[in-house]
């Protein structure tokens, strides 16, 4: 039975049409995965079917009945978006049940006990470590996204649950939690609608594919009758090289980088060190301790003992603006909260970090902030209309490019990237990858990539460091490069390589 229907949804925004006529129609039991590239009108889709966005053309039905813009029977679709969406400094039970009158917490009396004990049950379903009383704040990101699907769960109403990139921030455990939950859903008769750049999900779920492009339909099929180069041609519009590998091929230079016995917050007794033109991959369980790593070095957060050589000198332990005069520049896995400012311009992106360069005498000079963010624009092959574009409104890859390439004028030595591809298409994916590769073999730049992805880090690291329970447990060389071997290590187990000699 069909339980959630559009019909003909056209939506267009001053200078762009994000939908055109498309259709879309999810079953009950069924997940209903969405594939395309970023900027191919995913995004703009969910919002018209949950309410947000009224369509300028085109029917929403739910349960047979046509629904409209703020029609309360919205209600029955949930909704579980890609960037975190949580109250930070409130319980993991209180947002949890955020709004109160949507879930099973009703009482002209709010009781915090009760409002926990009731908690422990979606908590348990996501088999989640946190606990009812955790500060948001506190608890991993990984647990954080988890709890974005527990709070869609404790919607009452719901028949439908739209999935928004909901494994970007999960490790192989808790994707295999959240499929487990989703598996029972569709027993329950629920609907699933299932938002995805990883095509391997999409044959997991094994039900119905629809694939976006350019704001229109490019395919629909049940996924068993067809393969992934059917997918990546209708997103795309031509084949994409799956087996392609960016590793940097030049001989690394000299080592830029050096860390001995370092320990900080979640890890401890952490070496490695860090050539010159070479990507150096850093694979872990989520809370495994990869990102506090660098997070240490970067200055953001404490060092509890250990040393650190830059360039063959002593590095001080202070802040990221030291960190970032001396050449070190990191990436955060949270772009939208922690890299781009959402509703500043193109131009103020890039600028933000390179104010002494587009500045004479304390003043901006407007001529040179648009040479750099031409320079960006262009170097780097943002889609863009104009550097004065809001960067809220370019693609997620689109988006990484530009911080990348603001990173880039700010000529660093060592580039920490965390995760930057999270929520990226497969194509936009490849782009990035050809720029690491660039960035490492043309300008000699010292990457260290942390990413769950195993299959990024076997296409672009020389080596791999793996990092468990905040200690490394391997190093494997690029001639030792397998899935398995990766994998082994990544969760504790297998013979731990014996790492190479220091430079």
């Amino acid at each position: 039975m069909i339980v959630l229907q559009a019909n003909g949804i056209t939506k267009r925004f001053p200078g762009v049409l994000a939908l055109d006529k498309v259709d879309l129609a999810v079953n009950s039991g069924e997940a209903h995965c969405v594939v395309g590239e970023n900027g191919a009108g995913k995004s703009t889709l969910v919002k018209v079917l949950t309410g947000l966005y009224r369509a300028d053309e085109g029917t929403v039905s739910i349960g047979g009945t046509a629904v409209h813009h703020g029609d309360p029977a919205f209600r029955a679709v949930a909704y579980v978006p890609q960037e975190l969406n949580l109250f930070g400094h409130m319980t993991v039970a209180e947002n949890l049940f955020l709004p109160f009158d949507q879930s099973g917490v009703r009482s002209p009396i709010f009781s915090r006990r009760r409002c926990e004990q009731q908690a422990l049950a979606y908590l348990d379903k996501l088999q989640m470590r946190a606990s009812p009383g955790d500060e948001v704040n506190e608890i991993p990101v990984a647990e954080q996204q988890l709890l974005q699907v527990a709070r869609a769960l404790a919607n009452d109403k719901f028949q439908v649950l739209i999935l928004d990139e909901p494994t970007a921030s999960l490790t192989k455990p808790e994707v295999d939690r959240l499929f487990t939950v989703i598996d029972l859903l569709r027993r329950e008769g629920k609907a699933i609608v299932f938002i995805t750049h990883k095509l391997e999900e999409v044959f997991r779920l094994n039900d119905v594919v629809t694939v976006l492009r350019n704001g229109q339909l490019a395919g629909h099929s049940r996924v068993d009758q067809v393969s992934v180069d059917w997918i990546i041609k209708r997103m795309t519009g031509k084949e994409v090289d799956l087996e392609q590998v960016y590793r940097p091929t030049k001989p690394p230079g000299k080592t830029l980088l050096e860390v001995r016995g370092l320990a900080g917050v979640r890890f401890q007794d952490v070496g490695f060190s860090l050539r010159e033109g070479e990507i150096l991959g850093f694979a872990g369980l989520v809370g495994a301790g990869r990102t506090e790593i660098m997070q240490t070095i970067f200055g953001y957060l404490p060092q509890k003992r250990g040393e650190v050589r830059f360039l063959g000198e002593p590095w001080r332990f202070r802040d990221p603006s030291y960190a970032i005069r001396k050449g070190l520049l990191y990436l955060s896995e949270e772009r939208k909260a922690q890299g781009i400012f959402a509703h500043l311009s193109v131009q103020d992106n890039v600028c933000s970090l390179l104010l002494k360069q587009v500045s004479r005498a304390g003043v901006l000079d407007s001529s040179k902030e648009r040479a750099k963010t031409r320079s960006v624009i262009e170097g780097y092959n943002v889609r863009a209309r104009s550097g004065e574009q809001e960067i809220e409104f370019l693609s997620g890859g689109n988006q990484q490019k530009v911080l990348i390439g603001r990173t880039m004028e700010a000529s660093p030595r060592v580039l920490f990237l965390d995760e930057p591809t999270r929520g990226i298409d497969v194509k936009a994916k490849d782009e990035i990858y050809a720029l690491m590769k660039r960035i490492a073999e043309e300008q000699r730049v010292g990457i260290v990539l942390i990413s769950s992805e195993l299959e990024e880090l076997l296409k672009c690291a020389n080596r791999i460091i793996t990092i468990y329970h905040g200690q490394i447990h391997g190093e494997l060389q690029a001639n030792q490069l397998t899935m398995e071997r990766v994998l082994s290590s990544v969760i504790g187990i297998g013979e731990q390589p014996a790492p190479p000699a220091r430079a």
